[in-house]
Protein backbone atom coordinates (compact mmCIF):
# COMPACT_ATOMS: atom_id res chain seq x y z
CA UNK A 1 0.00 0.00 0.00
CA UNK A 2 1.58 3.35 -1.03
CA UNK A 3 2.49 5.74 1.75
CA UNK A 4 0.13 8.74 1.89
CA UNK A 5 1.88 12.07 1.31
CA UNK A 6 2.02 14.34 4.34
CA UNK A 7 -0.41 17.19 3.92
CA UNK A 8 1.02 20.68 3.47
CA UNK A 9 0.63 22.79 6.62
CA UNK A 10 -1.15 25.96 5.54
CA UNK A 11 -1.96 29.25 7.25
CA UNK A 12 -4.70 31.62 6.13
CA UNK A 13 -4.29 35.38 6.63
CA UNK A 14 -7.51 37.37 7.02
CA UNK A 15 -8.70 40.86 7.94
CA UNK A 16 -12.48 40.51 7.87
CA UNK A 17 -15.34 38.03 7.49
CA UNK A 18 -13.18 35.12 6.39
CA UNK A 19 -15.55 33.80 3.71
CA UNK A 20 -12.74 32.40 1.57
CA UNK A 21 -10.97 31.10 4.68
CA UNK A 22 -14.06 29.07 5.60
CA UNK A 23 -14.26 27.69 2.07
CA UNK A 24 -10.60 26.64 2.20
CA UNK A 25 -10.95 25.13 5.66
CA UNK A 26 -14.02 23.08 4.75
CA UNK A 27 -12.37 21.77 1.58
CA UNK A 28 -9.24 20.85 3.53
CA UNK A 29 -11.25 18.60 5.87
CA UNK A 30 -11.46 16.01 3.09
CA UNK A 31 -9.06 13.12 3.71
CA UNK A 32 -7.59 13.33 0.22
CA UNK A 33 -7.01 17.11 0.24
CA UNK A 34 -3.25 17.81 -0.01
CA UNK A 35 -3.23 20.81 2.36
CA UNK A 36 -4.25 21.14 6.00
CA UNK A 37 -5.34 24.51 7.44
CA UNK A 38 -3.59 24.63 10.79
CA UNK A 39 -3.59 28.35 11.59
CA UNK A 40 -5.68 31.44 10.86
CA UNK A 41 -4.07 34.82 11.53
CA UNK A 42 -5.78 38.21 11.46
CA UNK A 43 -4.19 41.65 11.60
CA UNK A 44 -7.47 42.92 13.09
CA UNK A 45 -8.65 41.77 16.52
CA UNK A 46 -12.30 42.35 15.56
CA UNK A 47 -12.23 40.27 12.38
CA UNK A 48 -15.36 38.12 12.27
CA UNK A 49 -13.39 35.37 10.57
CA UNK A 50 -11.54 34.58 13.81
CA UNK A 51 -14.69 33.22 15.46
CA UNK A 52 -15.60 31.34 12.30
CA UNK A 53 -12.17 29.67 12.31
CA UNK A 54 -12.50 28.74 15.99
CA UNK A 55 -15.88 27.17 15.25
CA UNK A 56 -14.12 24.99 12.68
CA UNK A 57 -11.57 23.90 15.27
CA UNK A 58 -8.67 25.85 13.77
CA UNK A 59 -6.07 27.63 15.90
CA UNK A 60 -6.35 31.41 15.59
CA UNK A 61 -4.06 34.30 16.34
CA UNK A 62 -4.22 38.09 16.11
CA UNK A 63 -1.16 40.10 15.16
CA UNK A 64 -2.50 43.66 15.27
CA UNK A 65 -0.52 45.71 12.77
CA UNK A 66 -1.38 48.91 14.65
CA UNK A 67 0.67 47.67 17.61
CA UNK A 68 3.87 47.94 15.57
CA UNK A 69 5.74 51.12 14.70
CA UNK A 70 6.83 49.86 11.28
CA UNK A 71 5.67 47.42 8.65
CA UNK A 72 9.00 45.65 9.01
CA UNK A 73 8.37 45.01 12.71
CA UNK A 74 4.86 43.69 11.98
CA UNK A 75 6.12 41.39 9.26
CA UNK A 76 8.96 40.15 11.45
CA UNK A 77 6.41 39.12 14.09
CA UNK A 78 4.20 37.51 11.44
CA UNK A 79 7.12 35.62 9.93
CA UNK A 80 8.23 34.34 13.34
CA UNK A 81 4.77 32.99 14.15
CA UNK A 82 4.45 31.26 10.77
CA UNK A 83 7.85 29.60 11.09
CA UNK A 84 7.25 28.58 14.71
CA UNK A 85 4.07 26.83 13.52
CA UNK A 86 6.02 25.03 10.73
CA UNK A 87 3.80 26.61 8.08
CA UNK A 88 4.70 25.64 4.52
CA UNK A 89 2.11 27.57 2.52
CA UNK A 90 0.24 30.85 3.11
CA UNK A 91 -3.16 31.79 1.70
CA UNK A 92 -4.14 35.46 1.83
CA UNK A 93 -7.94 35.65 1.99
CA UNK A 94 -9.18 39.20 2.34
CA UNK A 95 -5.92 40.14 4.07
CA UNK A 96 -5.79 43.91 3.74
CA UNK A 97 -2.06 44.41 4.17
CA UNK A 98 0.43 44.67 1.33
CA UNK A 99 3.35 42.38 2.07
CA UNK A 100 6.81 43.82 1.49
CA UNK A 101 9.29 42.50 -1.05
CA UNK A 102 11.52 41.31 1.80
CA UNK A 103 8.75 39.26 3.38
CA UNK A 104 7.66 37.79 0.06
CA UNK A 105 11.24 36.76 -0.78
CA UNK A 106 11.32 34.63 2.35
CA UNK A 107 8.25 32.73 1.14
CA UNK A 108 8.85 32.64 -2.61
CA UNK A 109 6.35 30.38 -4.35
CA UNK A 110 4.52 29.70 -1.10
CA UNK A 111 2.07 32.62 -0.79
CA UNK A 112 -1.26 32.64 -2.62
CA UNK A 113 -3.85 35.40 -2.92
CA UNK A 114 -7.30 35.63 -4.43
CA UNK A 115 -8.09 38.84 -6.29
CA UNK A 116 -11.53 39.86 -7.63
CA UNK A 117 -10.64 40.53 -11.25
CA UNK A 118 -9.39 38.74 -14.32
CA UNK A 119 -5.75 39.63 -13.77
CA UNK A 120 -3.75 41.27 -15.22
CA UNK A 121 -6.80 43.56 -15.47
CA UNK A 122 -7.68 45.78 -12.53
CA UNK A 123 -4.96 45.29 -9.98
CA UNK A 124 -5.69 46.96 -6.65
CA UNK A 125 -9.07 48.10 -5.34
CA UNK A 126 -12.62 48.75 -6.68
CA UNK A 127 -12.30 46.05 -9.31
CA UNK A 128 -16.04 45.45 -9.83
CA UNK A 129 -16.83 49.10 -10.55
CA UNK A 130 -13.79 49.46 -12.77
CA UNK A 131 -14.89 46.48 -14.88
CA UNK A 132 -18.41 47.94 -15.21
CA UNK A 133 -17.10 51.41 -16.04
CA UNK A 134 -14.85 49.97 -18.74
CA UNK A 135 -17.80 48.30 -20.42
CA UNK A 136 -16.35 44.81 -19.98
CA UNK A 137 -18.53 41.85 -20.91
CA UNK A 138 -16.75 39.48 -18.50
CA UNK A 139 -15.47 39.77 -14.96
CA UNK A 140 -14.02 37.24 -12.57
CA UNK A 141 -11.49 36.27 -9.93
CA UNK A 142 -7.90 35.11 -9.99
CA UNK A 143 -5.82 33.07 -7.57
CA UNK A 144 -2.19 34.01 -8.05
CA UNK A 145 1.21 33.67 -6.46
CA UNK A 146 2.16 36.69 -4.38
CA UNK A 147 5.25 38.59 -5.50
CA UNK A 148 6.74 41.99 -4.72
CA UNK A 149 4.51 43.47 -7.46
CA UNK A 150 0.95 44.14 -6.25
CA UNK A 151 -1.37 41.52 -7.76
CA UNK A 152 1.40 40.73 -10.21
CA UNK A 153 2.35 37.11 -9.52
CA UNK A 154 1.78 34.16 -11.82
CA UNK A 155 -1.83 33.02 -12.18
CA UNK A 156 -2.75 29.67 -10.61
CA UNK A 157 -6.45 29.61 -11.56
CA UNK A 158 -9.23 31.90 -12.79
CA UNK A 159 -13.02 31.90 -12.88
CA UNK A 160 -15.31 34.25 -14.78
CA UNK A 161 -18.91 35.37 -15.20
CA UNK A 162 -20.84 37.63 -17.51
CA UNK A 163 -21.46 41.24 -16.49
CA UNK A 164 -25.18 41.93 -16.77
CA UNK A 165 -26.55 45.23 -18.14
CA UNK A 166 -28.05 46.20 -14.79
CA UNK A 167 -25.11 45.07 -12.63
CA UNK A 168 -23.83 47.35 -9.91
CA UNK A 169 -20.59 46.94 -8.03
CA UNK A 170 -22.51 45.30 -5.18
CA UNK A 171 -24.53 42.92 -7.34
CA UNK A 172 -21.48 41.90 -9.34
CA UNK A 173 -19.53 41.27 -6.15
CA UNK A 174 -22.39 39.18 -4.73
CA UNK A 175 -22.66 37.05 -7.87
CA UNK A 176 -18.90 36.55 -8.05
CA UNK A 177 -18.45 35.44 -4.42
CA UNK A 178 -19.75 31.85 -4.84
CA UNK A 179 -17.37 31.40 -7.78
CA UNK A 180 -14.48 32.68 -5.65
CA UNK A 181 -15.37 30.28 -2.87
CA UNK A 182 -15.18 27.37 -5.31
CA UNK A 183 -12.03 28.59 -7.06
CA UNK A 184 -9.68 29.11 -4.12
CA UNK A 185 -9.80 25.52 -2.77
CA UNK A 186 -9.08 24.15 -6.25
CA UNK A 187 -6.11 26.49 -6.62
CA UNK A 188 -4.81 25.57 -3.15
CA UNK A 189 -5.14 21.89 -4.01
CA UNK A 190 -3.10 22.40 -7.18
CA UNK A 191 -0.24 24.25 -5.45
CA UNK A 192 -0.21 21.93 -2.42
CA UNK A 193 0.12 18.90 -4.73
CA UNK A 194 3.08 20.60 -6.38
CA UNK A 195 4.72 21.19 -3.00
CA UNK A 196 4.07 17.56 -1.99
CA UNK A 197 5.67 16.34 -5.21
CA UNK A 198 8.72 18.58 -4.69
CA UNK A 199 9.23 17.12 -1.20
CA UNK A 200 8.85 13.47 -2.21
Amino acid sequence: MPKQAIRVKTAVLISGRGSNMVSLAKAAKADDFPARITLVISNRPDAAGLERAKALGIQTLTIDHTAFHTRRAFEKALDAVLREADIELICCAGFMRILSAAFVRGWTGRILNIHPSLLPKYKGLHTHQRAIDAGDKLHGATVHHVTAELDGGATVAQTQLEILPDDTSDSLSARLLPLELALYPEALKKVAFQLQSAKS
